[in-house]
């Protein structure tokens, strides 16, 4: 068995869930913060069997793209009125993959 947990932006947490389950999978899911610009994020952990793995990695591939924004802001130098244009790659979803040695379900 695989434990696979994604880290996702929230706003495309729903759209990632839905497809999993839609898929055939469960998640457990929970609100995290982090990166650079500490922002809202879901970190989805997801058992599969082995068999299963690219099943789920291909659904989350399929769901979670990265986006470019732009935005502009006054040049550092103070006595500039100049804007400078600065980009940034937001959304998409990191994944982590590990082994589970054991798996029990208490009851």
């Amino acid at each position: 068995m695989k434990m696979v947990m994604v880290v996702v932006p929230a706003n495309a947490s729903e759209k990632l869930l839905d497809a999993l389950v839609n898929a055939g999978h469960t998640a457990t899911y929970t609100e995290t913060r982090g990166g650079m610009l500490r922002q809202s994020q879901y970190s989805l952990f997801i058992v599969v069997q082995n068999e299963q793995l690219e099943e789920v990695i291909g659904v989350i591939k399929d769901n979670c793209h990265i986006q470019v924004e732009m935005k502009t802001q006054h040049s550092k130098d103070q006595t500039s009125l100049e804007k400078q244009a600065l980009t940034a790659e937001i959304g998409g979803a990191v994944a982590f993959v590990w082994d589970i040695e054991k798996f029990e379900s208490f009851s």
